[in-house]
């Protein structure tokens, strides 16, 4: 099993260039761990401090060394030509693949302040990567759907395919994600009997459609990785049911033998990566709970 991290991009610090350094300091946690791939995620005019996505990616990618690294686009709130560019500068940045996350997008706020139509989120993310899909090949594209330009043509373009891994949870957009994705990208919210039976959807999906069980099939974790066992049963006492309205069960709370025995347990259902999430609050904890990821890997590599 893969394990990477998307590092959270909101900090409510007083000093803002702090929460751009924190990021900073967890892509390096991230490297000393040895981790197989790190992301960064989408949000927009959000109340508290958050460090958008590209311009973060650039610098992160100084600290990352020729291992796989993506951004999580929401389609229908960019244009596709500047999506295009913008993940097709980063993947030439960095020195491995480069993978586009990309999903609907539901906070209605966000639709409104960017300018886009909630009501048309699916058809605007289907004509956004079939275009983005084009213009990474180089190819000269109009659009006259939910999207409209004409003859756009992007440089550079990327030195390699750009991976694409679709977020979805409902039963349609598994179906959306395995007929137009080149891996899925699992709820963090699903426990682990909902993770069994989106999978099964998903494997439906890819008969339906005549397609071949792609190399990754993905699943995102809010975690910690505590110094002891008491330690996690405190944090889990302080969080409750209040963390980001999750079943708490779908929290991956534990020291390094309880959280390689969690992500064992996705494994053996046939997800193939774990993007993890720090969920503590502390700066210094979440660098220390990277950090241990470095032991909970090679305990799951010797799993089997």
């Amino acid at each position: 099993m893969r394990i990477g991290i998307s590092v959270a991009s909101a900090y409510n610090a007083k000093d803002v260039r702090a929460g751009a350094q924190q990021m900073i300091d967890r892509t390096r946690a991230a490297t000393r761990a040895n981790l197989d791939s790190l992301f960064v995620g989408d949000h927009h005019v959000v109340p508290t401090p958050y460090y958008q996505n590209t311009p973060m990616m650039g610098r992160m990618l100084a600290e990352w060394h020729h291992r796989p690294a993506g951004v999580l686009l929401l389609l229908p709130l960019w244009n596709p030509v500047l999506a295009a560019e913008q993940v097709a500068t980063l993947a030439c940045i960095n020195q491995d693949r480069f993978v586009l996350q990309c999903g609907l997008g539901h906070d209605e706020r966000q639709f409104k302040a960017m300018g886009a139509n909630i009501r048309h989120r699916p058809s605007a993310f289907e004509q956004s990567l079939t275009s983005m899909r084009a213009l990474w090949r180089g190819e000269s594209v109009s659009s006259v759907g939910r999207w409209q330009f004409q003859a756009a043509k992007i440089s550079p373009l990327p030195p390699e395919p750009i991976e694409v891994w679709i977020g979805a949870s409902a039963e349609v957009a598994i179906d959306r994600a395995a007929r137009m994705g080149d891996a899925w990208l699992a709820d963090p919210g699903l426990t682990l009997a909902r993770a069994e039976t989106a999978l099964a959807q998903y494997h439906l999906a890819l008969q339906k459609h005549q397609l071949k069980v792609p190399t990754t099939i993905a699943i995102r974790r809010d975690i910690y990785v505590a110094e002891s066992e008491q330690e996690a049963t405190e944090l889990r006492a302080s969080i409750g049911d209040k963390y980001r309205g999750f079943d708490p069960q779908a929290l991956v709370i534990g020291d390094v033998a309880a959280v390689a025995a969690e992500f064992q347990a996705f494994e053996k259902l046939g997800y193939t990566d774990i993007i993890v999430r720090n969920l503590h609050p502390d700066p210094i904890c979440a660098v220390a709970s990277t950090d241990r990821l470095k032991q909970v890997k090679v305990m799951v590599d010797n799993f089997f």
